[in-house]
């Protein structure tokens, strides 16, 4: 029993996730946000394997496609309507609640941090939102913590694989990929030094960069390249036929996609610098209307990608604990946890003149949540110093409770503007707790 315990929570968190994702899923009409270029593609995708515009001419597109053939598998089954484009992301969406379950439990072993990783990614706006929208970037989170699971199972192979997929999604998986590269090669350094092997350098070297390599560098490559199979299999693709030479083909058209993305300065109403991530400070406005039918004469109708701001604000308070915990003490999960929060968060400060949204927070958005139950097991952590001041074991688990209803509160609070619900005008200013939200 005790063995099916687990995937069964999980399960069951995961469909409370759907419920909430597929409530009233083809609501607003029309595209959302950046859903007129993601669901234009993946469409494409679906009945020309590559991506076609309107006019019946190859679209140059600055993403690799495997979020757009998920959001196409949608298309297929339920159509060419709202509901058919944003079911992929409800799905996986829901999955990767199972999924942050399944690894704070090999993190942390101990269901009720695991049920906490779970309840916070439910009653997260941000992770809500992109579940709801046919986006990339919850295709991308996806498989960045896929790919982390794999790691701490030990199956690198299947985590290269996985690092992969979510480069295929958006170009920034690769962080991850350098990142797991060089802490397996640092394990891998530390298991030599264990073994107490003359030269743990040479040893490691030896035995264990090229399988690294492989997995974490070969692999990933691989993966990424295949999953550009519709742009090899068919003609009519951008820069498909650009010279005669396929390989030159492939490299050219990455070339261009790599100068878009680096000369991508313009200017936008809703770009945030990564400065403001953490504390929401200028989420992104995926839809606002006007509508009627809110018994009052000033109505508003919003969705708005902003993560739950006491659930965002705790995160970084707990990031900072987390990294006083990885200097006194080393802790490889502290460790881990702050090395993929950097690679999913860090790299975005290179690019200060870059267009960025705050949305591209959700990558990272599991990373944050599992810091907090990093802190939240450190909480409930018994004390090993018997002059420490003890606080009882139930005082402890109740003080967690009152966190997570907190979260979960807020979280109903700013529900409306999750699912895009009409409210009066002056509810939605009240929802508007920071100036730079308007």
């Amino acid at each position: 029993m005790v063995r099916f315990q687990d995937p069964l929570n999980a399960l069951g968190f995961a469909l409370i996730g759907l419920l909430m994702r597929l409530w009233h899923l083809g609501q607003p009409k029309g595209y959302i946000f950046d859903e007129v270029y993601y669901a234009k593609n993946a469409h494409s995708l679906a009945l020309h394997g590559v991506e076609i515009n309107d006019k019946g001419m190859a679209d140059f597109i600055v993403h690799p496609p495997v979020g757009k053939w998920l959001i196409a598998i949608g298309i297929k089954a339920f159509g060419y309507n709202e509901f058919g484009w944003r079911v992929s992301s409800a799905v996986i969406g829901s999955l990767s609640i199972a999924l942050i379950y399944l690894v704070a439990k090999r993190l942390f072993n101990r269901p009720l941090i695991s049920s906490s990783a779970a309840i916070l990614t439910l009653a997260d706006g941000l992770h809500l939102v992109h579940s709801r929208t046919a986006l990339l970037d919850i295709f991308l989170m996806f498989f960045l913590l896929l790919g982390f699971y794999f790691l701490l199972s030990s199956r690198h192979w299947l985590a290269g694989i996985s690092l992969g997929l979510a480069t295929g999604v958006k170009w920034s998986g690769v962080y991850f990929i350098v990142a797991y590269f060089f802490f397996m090669i640092y394990v891998d350094y530390r298991q030599a030094q264990a073994l107490e092997e003359e030269s743990p350098v040479k040893f490691t070297l030896r035995n264990s960069l090229l399988k690294r390599i492989l997995q974490y560098g070969l692999l990933p490559i691989v993966t990424y390249i295949a999953t550009w199979t519709g742009w090899f299999m068919t003609t009519t693709g951008w820069d498909r036929a650009w010279s005669t030479n396929i390989v030159r083909n492939f490299w050219h058209y990455h070339a261009e996609i790599l100068n878009f993305h680096t000369n991508l300065v313009e200017k936008h109403a809703y770009s945030a610098n990564p400065w403001s991530w953490l504390v929401m400070g200028r989420p992104t406005s995926f839809f606002y209307a006007t509508p009627t039918g809110c018994g009052t004469t000033a109505c508003s109708q919003e969705i708005l990608a902003v993560g739950t701001p006491l659930l965002w604000w705790s995160g970084l308070i707990a990031i900072t604990i987390t990294f006083g915990y990885w200097i006194a003490r080393r802790e490889w999960q502290s460790g881990l946890l702050l090395l993929s929060l950097g690679a999913g968060y860090l790299p975005w400060f290179l690019f200060q003149k870059r267009t960025m949204f705050t949305f591209y927070a959700i990558a990272f958005e599991p990373f944050m949540i599992l810091i907090i139950c990093y802190v939240i097991a450190k909480w409930l952590e018994e004390p090993k110093d018997e002059d420490h001041l003890q606080i009882p074991r139930l005082v402890r688990e109740r003080v967690l409770y009152a966190y997570l209803a907190v979260i979960v509160l807020c979280f109903i609070y700013f529900s409306p503007l999750y699912f895009g619900s009409v409210i009066s005008y002056a509810s939605w200013h009240a929802h508007m707790w920071l100036p730079s939200w308007i």
